[in-house]
This record gives C-alpha cells, structure tokens and sequence, in this order.
C-alpha cells in the first residue's frame, strides 16, 4: 500500500508517498481501507520528533481517518465494505490502517468520509474532556482557547449545545469572526487583550492547548472550583505553578492526552460520543468546519498550512485518489 513517511528524520517537511507493507491486524483489530484522514498539530509534532506513537502503535502519522471495514477479521459486528469512522493511534495516513475495533464508529448519519474524518479526534477530544473529565453543563462559562482551530470550533458548539456562557481566544479578527458564527459569546484577541483579566475569575472550565505560557493567567481566570484542562503544549511545557494561587480558587487542573490512553478507555470515549454526539452532527446543531480538503500526496503542505496559522478549523487528506 502507499503511505506518507518521513524520508529524512532530521527534516519535519520530508514528508513523501512511498510504498509500504500492508498492515496485519493483531487479534481484537480490524482492517480500513482509508478514504480520508484528518490533520491533527499532534502529527505536525510526531513529524517533529516531539510526539512518538505509543508502544505498538503503527509509525506511520494520522490520528483519525473514515473508510470502509476491508477485513473484519472475525469480528461478526463488521462486514467487508462497511463505512466507518476510526480514532487511531497512527497509521491515517496510508491506504490501509488497522484499528482496535472498539475504535470502530458508524458514520454521522449524512456525513461523507472527507466530512467524518474532520470530526472524529476533535469530538472525542472535546466530549471527553469538556463532559466526562470536567463534567460541563448548562449555566457555566467556559474559557477555549485557540477558539478557530479544529478543537476550538467544535468545542463553542458543543458548550453553546449544552447551555454554556462561551469565552474564546483567537490571533486575528477573521478567527474571531468564525468564533462569533458559531455562537461565542465573548470575543478575545489574544494579540491585543489580556484574556486573564477579561475573564478574571469568570471560567468554569478552561480548555487549554497552550500550557506553560498560559498557565498563571489561566488560574487568573479560573473561578471558585474551576476546572483547567490541559490538552496541548503549544506554549511550552514548563512554567511556574502559584499552589497558592490555586488553592485560594479551590481550583482543579488535569492535563490529558487521547492518544496514550488505553484502548478499554479510548473504546468508552468512542462510544459514549457516538451517542451523545454523532445525533447532533446528523442533525446540523453541530456542524464540521473543514478548511480545505488535500490529497494525501500533499500531505507535507498540509503540515506548512497547520504551523503557519493559516487554518481555520480542520485540514483533511483525500486518500482514494492516490
């Protein structure tokens, strides 16, 4: 099969199509043949040397992808053709990838492959951590940063779904405008504001992709009894923690990562957002925000496109034209 692989170690942007093994599913897998995979910043960081896949997991980049179930591989609940949609520890970006069947979704009823492979990390990753982590219900004010990006757009959806008071950041007025469509209440130029003293005291739940660099001002935010959720460390990843600070908010911070978690975990994330979420995708309360779709040969300009800042929302690769 062809994949994406990085040719030279040393050199992030070496990303080429090159012929590869087919993947040989272990027992409990079955095996997709790819028709479309998502973008993630975690493959722009694995491509960097920074974000190596857990042990057993495929080499190859791409953390969701939707296709069709090639071999079901005894497990009776699939059938050779399916379409599916699949959480991945790697292995998105190639023609084929095994994938733990609990990791296994139907698509959003209505979606395309390019449309449901848009969804799939970030709904996992904002369900998992807004819902069942920090436990978000109507009424809270919830502080996302990144608002524009891929997490960003479905995560204001999400909270403005539930009942929340939605506060976001974003670089630039055009991002700002997108956070603005799609129902944030308050409007943050992280250029040309302090987010912290906007929202002093304010947040219910913080969700954070920066990290160190925002660490103190996010407590500045937090309110009594807040929640800080920590998924990303665009920021950095070392900072200086005021427990004093903190404790004063009877605050709570928890740093996750979807990737790493086991797959009885990853399977529950699975099924618990195909029921809460995939009805509100098929019904267009929550809608994907696809940037641009890209061949899977383009995968490298992807990448530029997603560490230039120049996305809103999601980037997909198109698979069945290689």
């Amino acid at each position: 099969m062809k994949a994406i692989t990085l040719s030279d170690p040393s050199d992030k942007t070496s990303l080429h199509l090159t012929e590869v093994p087919d993947p040989v599913p272990a027992a409990g897998e079955v095996v997709v043949r790819v028709q479309a995979a998502g973008v993630n910043r975690g493959d722009l960081l694995q491509a960097a040397g920074y974000y190596p896949p857990p042990p057993g997991a495929s080499e190859i980049m791409g953390l969701e992808c939707a296709g069709v179930i090639e071999d079901p591989n005894g497990h009776a609940e699939f059938s050779s053709g399916q379409p599916v949609a699949c959480l991945l520890a790697g292995g998105g970006y190639a023609e084929k990838v095994a994938v733990p069947a609990g990791q296994v979704m139907p698509l959003p009823e209505g979606y395309s492959p390019e449309e449901a492979a848009a969804v799939v990390e970030v709904a996992c990753t904002v369900y998992s951590n807004l819902v069942m982590l920090a436990g978000m219900h109507a009424g809270q004010t919830v502080l996302i940063h990144g608002g524009a990006g891929g997490i960003g757009t479905f995560a204001i959806q999400l909270a403005k779904h539930i009942g929340c008071h939605v506060i976001v950041t974003a670089g630039s007025p055009e991002k700002l405008e997108v956070c603005r469509r799609l129902g944030a209440d308050e409007l943050i130029n992280y250029r040309e504001d302090d987010f912290a003293e906007l929202a002093r005291g304010r947040a219910d739940i913080i969700l954070d992709i920066m990290g160190a660099k925002y660490l103190d001002r996010n407590i500045t935010a937090l309110a009594k009894d807040g929640h800080m959720v920590i998924i990303g460390m665009q920021g950095g990843t070392k900072a200086e923690l005021n427990i004093g600070k903190l404790l004063a908010k009877r605050g709570t911070i928890s740093a996750t990562a979807l990737r790493a978690r086991d797959l009885d975990a990853k399977a529950k994330i699975c099924r618990e957002t195909v029921a809460a979420v995939w009805p509100l995708l098929s019904a267009g309360t929550i809608t994907h925000q696809i940037h641009e779709v890209l061949p899977l040969a383009e995968a490298a300009r992807a990448h530029q496109m997603l560490a230039d800042g120049a996305v809103t929302g999601t980037l997909v690769l198109r698979v069945d034209t290689v």
